[in-house]
Formats: structure tokens, sequence, C-alpha cells
């Protein structure tokens, strides 16, 4: 049977010069973690307008259900406006408030969060009380978590990082995230540092922390293991970090060894980042082109 996952947070439109594209680091993770052949459920609101009506179709189009997907009448769908000017350092605009601020707790998504092998959460999610509390009460059900900092300033406080980061399992940051985490939590100015101070203050079991194009690394149990990454052309860098987390989410949960786990979580990431849009269709041996 395959492992299942349920997913909490934004879903949304990235506003693209070039047009309109659907997004929101969560509908990645649970589209390409269905992709990669997990039972996927994502917990997200959209409004009941055109846009929300869009984005659910969009959404079922990998053939994921959008049981858990809210509709909410008073508020509207996200929306983000995207500045690629840089492609290697792409700014958001994020619109508020949006239906996902107000994400309910039901009995029906406790019981998806209940019965999962992995709950993955980010902070954008909850810059809104509403799903903040949603979020907290859905936590203590969960077997196995996955805290997806996901920071987008200024909607994050770190006061919500540590509540949080009492119920990670594993914890994934990228490089700015790694300098956010080590200013607040006042740590020497280098990954090992940070991750020994979080080890030891809270119940994270692994880290993982992607580089960009300098690849990513993961620290379990005092030691960090490194990948250099994939030497690619890069087309379109939204969603690689989503797909890594994917990637990871996957092996891990199929037992693979920690160094496959990496691998694995940046080819996934690699290949991504050669296509346009956040979640292209693929099968696995199209990741055989990276290499």
């Amino acid at each position: 049977m395959s492992h299942k996952v349920i997913v909490f947070g934004e879903m949304l439109w990235d506003c693209l010069p070039s047009g309109d594209v659907p997004g929101g680091a969560p509908m990645n993770v649970a589209l390409h973690l269905h992709q990669l052949g997990k039972n996927t459920q994502l917990i997200s609101a959209v409004g009941t307008d055109e846009r929300g009506e869009k984005l659910i179709q969009f959404y079922k189009q990998y053939g994921a259900s959008d049981a858990l997907i809210q509709l909410k009448s008073e508020q509207e769908t996200s929306r983000v406006l995207v500045d690629k000017t840089d492609p290697e350092n792409i700014k958001y605009t994020i619109l508020s408030p949006v239906a996902w601020d107000y994400i309910d707790l039901t009995p029906e998504n406790k019981e998806a969060v209940r019965s999962s092998d992995a709950f993955v959460f980010g902070t954008l999610s909850v810059r809104n009380t509403h799903s903040l509390k949603s979020l907290l009460a859905l936590l203590h059900e969960a077997e196995f978590r996955v805290f997806d900092a996901n920071l987008r300033p200024p909607f994050y406080d770190f006061e919500v990082i540590e509540t949080l980061l009492a119920y990670t399992d594993v914890l994934k940051i990228n490089e700015d995230e790694l300098e956010a985490f080590g200013d607040y939590f006042n740590t020497k100015a280098d990954p090992l540092s940070l991750c020994q101070f979080l080890d030891t203050h809270f119940p994270v079991d692994l880290i993982c922390i992607t580089l960009g194009s300098k690849g990513a690394m993961i620290y379990q149990k005092g030691k960090i293991i490194n990948h250099p990454g994939y030497k690619i052309q890069v087309e379109d860098s939204i969603g690689a970090g989503d797909a890594f987390l994917s990637g990871f989410v996957k092996t891990y949960l199929d037992g693979q060894s920690i160094a496959e786990v990496l691998d694995f979580s940046c080819k996934l990431g690699a290949f991504v980042a050669t296509q346009k849009g956040g979640t292209p269709r693929y099968q696995l041996e199209d990741l055989s082109k990276i290499n």
C-alpha cells in the first residue's frame, strides 16, 4: 500500500508578466508527491470565485483528490505577484487576506492527518491565527511531521516558528533561511552550529538545507552529508525546492539511506528547474536526463 501524505497550506496563483500560473509550496509538494506515487491530499482553501474554480480544476487534472480543500465565500483565492527579473533571486508580493488564511479544523482533516505516514507544513499559511490554530491542532494528530520553513517576509514570526519546531521531526530550510535561523537563535554562522543547536533544543531528528545551484546537505545525529547538486541549464527555478522536499519525503518513507535520499532529492529538484512551472508532468524515468 502506498504511503499516505497530508500537506497543509497555501494554494494560489503566481501572477507573472507572462500570465498567471498555479503555485504555492504546499500545493506543489502535494502534486509532486502524487506524481511520485504517494497517496497525497492537500488541506487548503480557495475562494468561491473563478480563480478558485480554475485552481481546483488544475489540481484535479493530476488525478489528485480535492476532498480536503475548503471553499470560502468571504475570502478571495490567493494571488502572488512574482518578479522574475533575477531568475536566481525571485521576489514575491503575497496579497492578503485570502482563503487559506482561514483554514478550518474539521473531523475530516483530523482523521486524514491521524492516519497519515507524513504531515508536511510551513509558515506562510499560518500568518493568520485562524489557520495557525487549525495547524497546531493537527500537529497533535500527526505521527511524522515535516516542517518546510519557506520564510516569506514579512509573513513569519520566530515565536511561532519555535512553537512549530517543538512538533517537528524533519526541518527543511534554504541558504537564506539558514542565516535567518542563525541570527534569531544566535548561533555561529555555519550549518553545523545551527543544526546542533536545533538538535539540542528541539525534537528535530533531521535537517535538510538546500543550497540552490550548490546542491544540498542533510544533518542527522551530529553529522552532515553533502551533495554538490547537478549542473543544469536553469529554465525556471520556481518549485525546485518544493520538488527537493517531495523527493525527500518519498525516498525517506521508502526507507532509503540518507545518501540515497539526498541524491534523489537533488536530482528531482534539478530536473524541475530545467522545466517550466513548479509542477511539470513527468515520469520517474525522466530523471535519468539529470546526471
